[in-house]
């Protein structure tokens, strides 16, 4: 069997499980943007947020990805709060809820910056400088991988692979791919980024 998982990318063989995030991959319309407000208001409007998103998916089978995923989108990340309503919304173990959430690469549990910098550590990447543009990146930043700037702008990931060998090495900024990078590259685009 073939299953198309996002931008319909083919899986071969069987069929994703009913909790996998390729059964119910979908994509938010960009309107749907993170609440903003005093932290007071915000925590009210983010627990009324997420009742809405849950009450949403509620009657429908395997609920948990598409809710988590929605309140990812909402707030840039899942908090221990709203991981514990999800569970209670949706009569789910904690347990089972976070380890979902800690599961799948595509959920955060710590807050994330406005520009996700992901460079790719593929064997196509290393092999042509991968390390050397991830240290450019975090030296010019002032964070390693897998932390946010102080301004909240910038998270700085190392990932496995982008699917861009033909573009190595290669970095992708939000949902923008940067190619054949090296270090003076990669500090223009941070320049670029900032301005």
């Amino acid at each position: 069997i073939t299953s198309r998982g996002p931008a319909g990318t083919k899986f071969a063989g069987p069929a994703p499980p009913a909790y996998s995030p390729l059964a119910f991959s979908r994509i938010i319309p960009k309107g749907e943007g993170r609440v903003k407000g005093s932290s007071a208001a915000l925590k009210g409007s983010r627990t009324e947020r997420i009742k809405e998103i849950i009450e949403k998916y509620r009657q429908e089978p395997g609920a948990l990805i598409p809710v988590l995923q929605e309140i990812q989108e909402a707030f840039g990340y899942l908090s221990k709060d709203s991981l514990g309503q999800v569970a209670e919304g949706l009569g789910l173990p904690r347990a089972k809820v976070f380890g979902v959430a800690s599961f799948y690469a595509q959920f955060y549990l710590k807050p994330r910056g406005q520009n996700m910098i992901r460079v790719c550590m593929g064997t196509a990447c290393h092999v042509r400088g991968a390390e050397k543009v991830l240290a450019a990146i975090g030296e010019a930043l002032g964070i390693g991988p897998g932390e946010v700037t102080a301004d909240g702008k910038f998270t700085l990931e190392r990932v496995a692979c982008l699917g861009t060998c033909g573009l190595a090495p290669a970095v992708m900024v939000n949902e923008d791919i940067h190619g054949r990078m090296d270090a003076q590259r990669a500090e223009e685009l941070l320049k670029s980024l900032r301005s």
